[in-house]
């Protein structure tokens, strides 16, 4: 039995505040959490020793000062790398990736899924437990939560897949009451010990960008756009002073049906010249005169291909300013009407920025209001796996809302 006592009581108060710093590396020592909640040192001290006792976070034991600055030393703090996870896993076109993911957004263990994915999603979601239940037996970590991401809108609250285009899933599908049960059916542990985890679910772009805004290319952003493709289509999502912006439902930034081209392809929703049918992989590679194979993911032909090719093949660079000159006016009108104050790119429209960030930028800035102001920051996303980060963020979210669910009796 554990027992965690804290005193006085405003430290109790502040133990999500102070791991949510810690966890999103924005307290890397005692002076710095103590400066970041207001508390006094003694309250920051105890503080930071409830969450080491609660096998959250290491505190040094000698005090250090930090190259380059000066002033009294203080503890460092960081994320305990033995600390417990949470299964996060993501599902696309292609298959499904599961992952155990410590606090930090550190994903500690990986496993690729099926190539092919059902049209029922209790099959696929049973596969993707088992795939992670797996891992937790393989590494004998403490699991304290789930987080599933989807490329769907996920309707609040019902936890319902939308429009799941890009899946043979039904409109409609309870995907977060079946991740639940599927959960349950593998015993899956929550934080609370002897409890069962709850199945968190959402859109992935829009975990992807939370993931980023926390740890990656979008930290620091107060209203961070971020716009991307994967495997199949685009999605898109903002972050507003730290919160996704879901819309009343859940189905904001639908930005992949924005029409570029009103004379392009065929689009899904019924549209033509859509961002979602014009600038994801399968668009790149027809673009390029290229059959995508069966045997490899959409997203890794088109991303080998732009990366080995570009450079010495006049197919290829003329497909990617194809690509590129389209994603430019898709960004340019989510500017004027959006005025972020960062964007950041995921999937093969990072690779596009890598390509040519130049002509990129200058389509953006060109047709925006707000570029010909004094330009947007395009930046590439950062993290691997950013989707698994952010359905990881989603599971750890009740933890850093109040750390001593983790307390055992």
């Amino acid at each position: 039995m554990t027992q965690i006592r804290t005193r006085p009581d405003r430290g109790r108060s502040v133990l999500g505040p102070a791991l949510e710093l810690v966890h999103t590396g924005r307290a890397p020592t005692r002076a710095v959490l103590t400066a970041e909640l207001g508390v006094t040192r003694a309250t920051a001290g105890a503080v930071a020793a409830e969450l080491q006792a609660l096998g959250l976070i290491t505190v040094d034991s000698r005090p250090t000062i930090a190259a380059g600055t000066q002033g009294r030393p203080s503890h460092r703090l960081a994320i305990d790398p033995e600390g417990p996870v949470v299964l996060a896993a993501q599902v696309h076109s292609d298959g499904f990736r599961a992952a155990l993911v410590g606090l930090g957004g550190r994903i500690v263990a990986t496993a690729p899924g099926c190539g092919t994915v059902a049209a029922d999603p209790a099959q696929v979601l049973g596969e993707v437990v088992e795939t992670g239940a797996q891992l937790l037996r393989d590494t004998g970590r403490r699991c304290v939560g789930a987080g599933l991401a989807v490329p769907s809108a996920v309707a609040e609250p019902e936890g319902t897949a939308l429009n799941p285009l890009h899946l043979a899933w039904p409109v409609g599908a309870p995907v977060r009451e079946v991740f639940t049960q599927r959960l349950a059916d593998a015993a899956i542990p929550g934080p609370a010990p002897d409890r069962i985890a709850t199945g968190f679910a959402a859109n992935d772009v829009n975990l992807g960008a939370l993931a980023e805004h926390r740890h990656g290319a979008g930290r620091g952003a107060q209203h961070l756009l971020c716009v991307a493709t994967g495997h199949r289509g685009v999605g898109g999502a903002l972050v507003l002073d730290g919160r996704l912006h879901t819309g009343s439902s859940g189905l904001a930034l639908e930005v992949g049906h924005l029409t570029v081209d009103p004379q392009g392809r065929p689009c899904h929703c019924g549209s033509r010249g859509c961002l979602d049918v014009e600038t994801d992989p399968l668009a790149l590679l027809e673009a390029a005169g290229r059959d995508p194979g069966p045997e490899v993911s959409l997203l890794d032909q088109a991303r080998d291909m732009l990366r080995k090719e570009y450079a010495i093949d006049e197919a290829v660079r003329s497909a990617a300013h194809f690509l590129i000159d389209r994603l430019g006016l898709g960004l340019a009108g989510l500017v004027n009407i959006l005025n972020p104050d960062r964007i950041i790119l995921g999937g093969l429209h990072r690779e596009l920025l890598l390509a040519d960030e130049e002509r990129l930028r200058a389509v953006v800035a060109d047709r925006s209001l707000w570029g010909r102001s004094g330009g947007v920051p395009v930046l590439a996303c950062a993290l691997d796996h950013n989707s698994l980060v952010g359905a990881a963020e989603l599971a750890w979210q009740p933890v850093l809302d109040d750390p001593l669910l983790l307390q055992e009796d």
